[in-house]
């Protein structure tokens, strides 16, 4: 018996992985966090399969239905949203099922800033203008920020910023990056990103609040602050540079 942690994607059924998709066919209990984790994934169940949202389940029962499943032996798939190396709170989870010695694995998922970046259609790192990405969020009623992790320190390096679970304190946000970026550096929100109902929102620092109200986006969205979302004159990358020296690849059928 095994659990398999199981990045569910940012939201369109369609963008977990084949991995993950086949994964989930085949166990017979599929844990889910139902207010994040789009409902089509869950016909890629086994009809029989035990379903479980755990969207008002405390540790301690999530864990206790790990320790079920292992008893009757039957894998677990525990779909997070997104991908598991970021915000999902499976480092928790993993160290609970080390501790009852139930072995586990973990299957990768297309995570909310990647599909946002889609949905901009931009590449976060831009030749000249930016190639640092920082994945943070904000400690407003949840666990404290680690020191030197809040947005000032952040912000003092001028790297794009995507911020998660921050939508709901645009203002803070605003205030504490504006020192460090200047009213004019380009910001975009993307709410639901990848889902029917995606909304992208255009703007700076100096008015993305603003437009963030008028929508009223208060959730499942990611604030990106940074110049690369605005970079048109930037020198082209090396990677396909007329002046890189490249190597001879031998074709299939090259003998030696």
């Amino acid at each position: 018996m095994t659990v398999y942690f199981i990045g569910a994607g940012p939201g369109a059924a369609d963008l977990i992985t084949l991995r993950g998709a086949r994964t989930l066919a085949r166990c017979q209990v599929c844990l889910y966090a139902g207010s994040l984790v789009p409902r089509e994934l869950l016909g890629e169940c086994p009809p029989d399969a035990r379903q479980v949202d755990t969207a008002r389940l405390t540790l301690d029962q999530i864990v206790e239905e790990f320790v079920q499943a292992h008893a009757a032996g039957h894998d677990v798939a525990r779909l997070h949203s997104g991908d598991p190396s970021v915000f999902s709170a499976v480092a928790e989870q993993m160290r609970r099922l080390d501790a009852v010695g139930i072995p586990y694995e973990v299957v990768p998922g297309v995570p909310a800033f990647a599909a946002a970046a889609a949905a901009l259609k931009r590449e976060l790192t831009v030749p000249t203008v930016g190639q640092t990405v920082i994945l943070s969020r904000i400690a407003q009623q949840a666990t404290a920020m680690p020191d030197g992790e809040d947005l000032a320190t952040l912000g003092r390096s001028r790297a794009l910023l995507v911020l998660h679970l921050a939508i709901r304190y645009v203002d803070r946000v605003v205030g504490e990056l504006l020192p460090h970026y200047g009213a004019d550096c380009p910001v975009a929100v993307v709410a639901m990103a990848s889902r029917p109902d995606e909304l992208v929102l255009r703007g700076t620092l100096a008015d993305i609040a603003d437009q963030v109200k008028a929508a009223g986006v208060t959730r499942t969205a990611v604030i990106m602050v940074g110049r690369t979302l605005g970079a048109e004159q930037f020198r082209d990358s090396y990677l396909y540079s007329a002046d890189r020296t490249r190597c001879e690849v031998p074709s299939a059928g090259a003998s030696g």
